[in-house]
């Protein structure tokens, strides 16, 4: 048995063990030396050494040393198109999710955090007003200030991959999810969606209350997308889901109220900065913050200089990223070469 002290080296802990005896001479007792596998020195190295994580700031969440705070140019640019970021739990934490500059340099940021479904979730949709497909509704205000909501207009549970097995619906109880959406096609009046979702102690707990306003538009390519130049109203709030490909795409299936919102894909011939250190599934996938930039510019009215800026903090996260990893790999070279 051995006992690591990484202060003065690796010690012998003896013991009673009688073999050990010959090494308890009290007269210049003789030195020992062991010969570890390089890979064990380094794996108790690991284990035994204090903690000394980087600090970080607590505001991007990044190590003081790459804070993005001090490289947003103040003040933050007041975007008339609000953004709301479906963020996926998973990126929340990834040290390259580049939402949070969004966050740091727009004004008018809304981040929630969406979960995969464990087993099963419910949805609650309340319609803001009246859509003439149905009949009149009670309008909804804003969700930050609703502590009691009336029945839903619309329910329905899903289960993982956004299999829907049971919908309530107000007006025909005849149809089904994708038959209303017909119905409520181009629903542009807004309407607030609750979900709660069940735990593995079989309770419902909620997830989020969101208020999705008029002039809502989701920046996702489904079948069902359009180009900038056929959005025929007023847009007021973009809808980007934040999450690697795979994530996105389930949080897209695993919400289906979404559907309700007209789809926007982005038609541009760029490469993302994110190739350079995260693998991209496929071509003309770009960043939640490549993402939200350019479709602020597209739909126009936003200040185009201070949106390049939010380009550059992404820019600079990346070089940052890209040095590291080359400083990694040039240690972990002269590991192997020792």
């Amino acid at each position: 048995m051995f006992a690591a002290n990484f202060g003065s080296g690796i010690r012998l802990r003896t013991g009673s063990n009688p073999f050990f005896s010959i090494f308890k001479s009290p007269q210049n007792p003789p030195p020992v030396v062991i010969n570890l596998p390089q890979t064990l020195t380094l794996a108790m190295a690991t284990l035994s050494a204090p903690d000394n994580r980087r600090p970080t700031c607590p505001s991007c969440s990044r190590p003081t040393s790459f804070c993005l705070c001090t490289r947003i140019k103040t003040p933050v640019l007041e975007n008339s198109i609000a953004v709301t970021v479906l963020q996926h739990s998973v990126e929340k934490k990834h040290p390259l999710n580049s939402a949070k500059i969004a966050k740091l340099g727009l004004k008018n940021v809304d981040i929630i955090c969406v979960s995969d479904v464990l087993s099963e979730a419910h949805f609650d949709l309340h319609f803001s007003e009246s859509n003439p497909e149905m009949g009149p509704r009670d309008s909804v205000e804003n969700s930050k200030k609703i502590e009691h909501l009336p029945p839903a207009d619309i329910s329905f549970t899903i289960e993982k991959k956004g299999a829907i097995t049971s919908f309530v619906n107000n007006w025909d109880q005849n149809q089904d999810f994708n038959q209303l959406l017909v119905a409520i096609d181009g629903v542009r009046n807004g309407f607030t969606v609750k979900k709660t979702q069940r735990g593995s102690d079989h309770k419902y707990m909620e997830e989020f209350l969101i208020e999705v306003p008029p002039g809502s538009l989701l920046l996702f390519p489904s079948e069902n997308s359009i180009g900038i130049e056929d959005v025929n109203f007023s847009v007021k709030n973009l809808i980007v889901l934040d999450g690697t490909w795979p994530k996105a795409t389930k949080m897209y299936k695993e919400n289906p109220w979404l559907k309700l919102l007209p789809h926007l894909k982005l038609d541009i011939d760029k490469l993302s900065l994110y190739g350079e250190v995260r693998r991209q599934p496929k071509a003309g996938c770009l960043s939640s913050i490549e993402s939200i930039v350019y479709a602020l510019k597209a739909i126009g009215g936003e200040d185009l200089k201070g949106l390049d800026c939010l380009l550059d903090v992404f820019e600079s996260m990346v070089v940052d990223q890209r040095r590291c990893k080359d400083e990694r790999l040039k240690f972990e070279s002269e590991i192997r070469s020792m």
